[in-house]
């Protein structure tokens, strides 16, 4: 029977970072989602992962351009919500379909497990690092503008990562 881990918000993190105007990167990240994995043992070998996040929750600190993604030129969060990905295997890397801008793409990350540990309150908790890059374009971002000496003000690749700590579920 699988065991069900939950995500510890309080004590994780997405985190983005994309090229603008060919010469520095624009980190940002998103504030509110979920996830769970569903696994057969604590070796989290085949495991089952889902995540959720909430599209509106993306900051680079910059309430404009927060604004600007959150728009139907990037993200269209009011019409698409959510960003959401699913996998059915997690070893060094996980392969899944992540779902942005409503558009369903594989995606594969380079997943670190760091290993198990137990809270001072008694909870069996997991953590795990993820990075990896995708192509926004490939996800319906389109948006840009061509810059007077040449290049774009926004690179297609995107790269994303995370730390993600899990929470046993009896």
């Amino acid at each position: 029977m699988a065991t069900k881990w939950n995500l510890d918000l309080s004590h994780s993190e997405i985190t983005f970072k994309v090229k603008h105007m060919m010469i520095s990167n624009i980190k940002g990240n998103f504030t509110n989602f979920t996830a769970e994995i569903d696994a057969d043992d604590d070796t989290f070998a085949n495991a089952k992962t889902t995540a959720t996040i909430q599209t509106d929750s993306i900051s680079t600190h910059n309430a404009d351009r927060d604004n600007h993604l959150k728009s139907a030129e990037f993200f269209n969060a009011e019409a698409n919500p959510t960003i959401s990905f699913e996998s059915s295997a997690l070893n060094n890397e996980v392969t899944g379909n992540l779902t942005i801008n409503g558009i369903t793409k594989p995606v594969t990350l380079d997943v670190d497990f760091n290993g198990i540990n137990v809270d001072p309150w008694g909870n069996t908790k997991a953590g795990f690092s993820f990075e990896g890059k995708i192509n926004r374009k490939d996800f319906g971002l389109n948006w840009n503008a061509a810059l007077e000496a040449g290049g774009v003000m926004v690179s297609e690749e995107v790269k994303i990562a995370g730390e993600l700590q899990f929470v046993k579920q009896a």
